[in-house]
């Protein structure tokens, strides 16, 4: 079988998964710099779903990187098939925060003296980090479901 880059096991799949966790520790991380994003539900959901892409990656991540630097690549359909859905699950919550992160950031930005400059700049911030991490996880799940027939 023909190796797929960015499927599991390959370098290309640890480059993306690491690509996904350092994106979503910024976007955490510019989040909860501010102290009252917790008064806005979008940015308690980000948070959440980065609560669970963060292990997901880093689990994912030492996986793939025992893969690559060990040569030991366990390709079983079922446990492809669960990465699979555990990606576009994951995949969708991603897409889904950064979309309502970014939609009240814009408007409160409009609404005039609801938030200053900068923490709206670190929401904006967030949300473009949420959304790298949601184009890498999709791309990794996508690369994988290419991958499941072939096994």
């Amino acid at each position: 079988m023909d190796e797929l880059p960015g499927a599991f096991g390959t370098s290309a799949s640890l480059a993306l998964r690491f690509g996904q966790t350092i994106f979503s520790l910024a976007s955490i991380f510019f989040m909860c710099l501010d102290v009252a994003f917790f008064t806005y539900t979008s940015f308690c959901f980000l948070v959440t779903v980065m609560g669970l892409v963060i292990p997901w990656s880093i689990t994912l991540i030492v996986v793939d990187a025992y893969s690559v630097f060990i040569k030991c690549l366990p390709r079983q359909p079922k446990i492809l098939l669960v990465i699979i859905v555990g990606d576009l699950v994951l995949s969708f919550l991603l897409l889904a925060a950064a979309s309502s992160t970014a939609s009240v950031t814009t408007v409160l930005l409009a609404a005039k003296g609801y938030c200053t400059a900068k923490p709206c700049s670190r929401y904006q911030l967030s949300a473009a980090m949420a959304f790298f991490s949601w184009f890498l996880s999709l791309a990794s799940s996508l690369f994988n479901l290419w991958l499941l027939p072939s096994l």
